[in-house]
């Protein structure tokens, strides 16, 4: 199947389905999943709790930004392979991360969970035919596809990477 076109999804997602260079949305979870979790796992301990300015994000609250928009994207995708049009709102990324209360959490913890939710996603959209994944709904106010979805949960992680290297370590 082909990748999904910027019709297939709001213009503010664009920044995480380009960075999926993939035409195989199967294909793009397994190699990035790997550079991602690799990645995670190379975090210095005494950078996990570290914000690069006030009012920012530490590493612990991106990661677990990065799990909890991933049970999200992924609930949307199958809402929509099911046929199921309810329009279903945006949620607050600051609120969320606010409320997670990481500091405490054992990184490692943190990063098996990611990668079991990630799996979680990638089963999802292996289990899911070529009609499903052309369906769509909306989401924050947006058409959607899901196979926009897959391709908006592996560039998310991609993009959240990159932040961290950027700006963190």
């Amino acid at each position: 199947m082909a990748r999904p076109s910027q019709g297939d999804y709001g213009a503010f997602y664009e920044t995480y389905v380009s960075k999926v260079p993939e035409h195989d949305i199967l294909e793009a979870f397994k190699k990035h999943t790997a550079e991602v979790l690799e990645f995670l796992e190379s975090i210095p301990a005494h950078k996990l709790n570290f914000a690069y300015a006030t009012g920012k994000w530490t590493v612990k609250q991106v990661l677990q930004h990065m799990t909890d928009a991933e049970r999200i994207f992924a609930y949307r995708a199958l809402r929509f392979a099911r046929k199921d049009n309810t329009p279903l709102a945006s949620f607050d990324e600051n609120s969320f991360a606010a409320e997670a209360r990481v500091e405490h959490r054992d990184w490692m913890d943190m990063v098996e969970e990611f990668q079991l939710v990630r799996l979680s996603s990638e089963h999802l959209f292996k289990s899911l035919h070529e009609e499903e994944l052309k369906r769509s709904g909306m989401a924050s106010g947006v058409p959607v596809s899901v196979l926009s979805l897959g391709y908006i949960l592996v560039g998310h992680a991609i993009h959240h990477m990159g932040v961290l290297k950027e700006r963190y370590l």
